[in-house]
């Protein structure tokens, strides 16, 4: 009794987790809580920026203060579902360990944050200001709506793929506009003592100058203050266009691989298959790291939604999901003949349970098709009129 429980309650966090996903429209529930979650994001996104016009907040303050509650209460709802589904999402954690990282990753301080500075000022009354303004942070729940749109995730495929170049971008920065302010606080300080006061006085104009803003609010007026001046502009050009130079190199890579594979394919012998995931299927609901794939044998492509997504070791794959899998042919390859028989009504195999067929020793039912369902061929199974039976067998040499 205790084992069926466990058994339904784990279909039913299955269905909730299936339910919250982005992107998971296998049936209309789903589709349809995905159409909720961004049409309140949405709505609240613009309540917040209609309340900053007078005109619009006077006149019709209860129905931005109704929206707000409204779309903040699903907030909430949304939140606790995500820590009810937190196993799914690390299914190699215990419950506990899998709330705790859903709670520290970068959607859950999200999601929290969306709901959770409306509520503080009941407790809190005097931080009324402080929690309004971390309510900005709800905009981030835009970054949910990439996993419809694959072109969002090209582009954070290639921050990722680039992320120690640029870290050592930034990081070049920053040294660059510490040693400026360094510099300018030494040339410019006797002539200007109230506006390089001292060497971080200097930092705003450092990091104008480098990133080729140019306020002019602060400014060297000394001949070889403005000399070094035209020296780090020179320079902050320089440095801007290397990361977008970088970026840019990422997205040339990032086509240049897809485009490869079929080139591939055809100089080193590299053969692809195409199938299509099921709910019960035991690739559903694992990440591609988790899969054991063979030596020689990877996923090129996930197809999901129509949508074609490059494969990372963290993917979780979905029911629905096509996916294009690659092997490289060995020169050693023996001939392999397949065969495919039409089960007619007057054949003998009709009504027969496959471990009554006499077949040859080298040949092998692989497969049975019946009525477009790909049907194991176990020992078992009887063949009806309509199957279609495909048999493996090794070609003489």
């Amino acid at each position: 009794m205790s084992d069926q429980k466990n058994i339904k309650t784990r279909k039913i966090v299955h269905r909730l987790y299936n339910m919250v996903s982005i992107g998971v429209i296998d049936d209309p529930i789903n589709q349809g809580y995905d159409i909720i979650s961004t049409a309140a994001l949405i709505i609240n996104l613009l309540g917040s920026i209609l309340y900053t016009f007078d005109s619009i907040r006077v006149p019709y303050i209860d129905v931005l203060n109704r929206i707000e509650a409204v779309t903040v209460f699903f907030f909430a709802i949304d939140y606790i579902l995500r820590l009810i589904t937190a196993s799914e999402l690390y299914p190699k954690k215990s419950v506990p360990k899998a709330v705790f990282s859903y709670i520290k990753s970068f959607y859950g301080i999200v999601d929290l944050l969306s709901f959770l500075p409306y509520y503080l000022p009941v407790f809190f009354p005097g931080g009324i200001a402080a929690f309004r303004m971390i309510r900005v942070v709800r905009i981030l729940r835009l970054f949910r709506i990439n996993a419809y749109y694959d072109s969002l995730n090209v582009i954070a495929e290639v921050l990722i793929r680039k992320k120690n170049q640029l870290f050592a971008c930034v990081f070049i920065i920053g040294t660059l506009m510490l040693a400026s302010s360094l510099c300018m606080y030494s040339l410019e300080h006797e002539a200007q003592p109230e506006v390089f006061k001292n060497a971080f006085s200097g930092l705003w104009w450092a990091a104008s100058t480098l990133l080729t803003v140019g306020y002019g609010d602060i400014y060297p007026v000394t001949p070889i203050g403005r000399l070094m001046g035209v020296i780090i502009t020179f320079l902050g050009v320089g440095i801007v266009a290397i990361p977008t130079g970088i970026i840019s190199a990422g997205f040339v890579e990032h086509y240049s691989i897809l485009k490869r594979f079929g080139d591939y394919s055809k100089e080193h012998d590299i053969h692809f298959i195409e199938l299509t995931l099921g709910k019960n299927d035991d690739w559903t609901g694992r990440q591609i790291k988790d899969l054991g794939l063979p030596s020689g044998a990877i996923i090129a492509v996930i197809i999901r939604n129509k949508k074609r997504l490059l494969p990372r070791a963290n993917t979780e794959l979905r029911p629905n999901d096509t996916l294009i899998i690659g092997a490289e042919r060995t020169d050693n390859m023996r001939q392999i003949d397949f065969t495919e028989i039409e089960i007619t009504k007057d054949n003998p195999w009709n009504g027969m349970a496959i471990k009554n067929i006499d077949i040859s020793r080298d040949s092998l039912i692989v497969m049975v098709k019946r009525r477009d369902k790909t049907k194991i061929p176990r020992a078992e199974l009887i063949l009806l009129e309509g199957d279609t039976v495909y048999i493996y067998s090794e070609a003489d040499d």
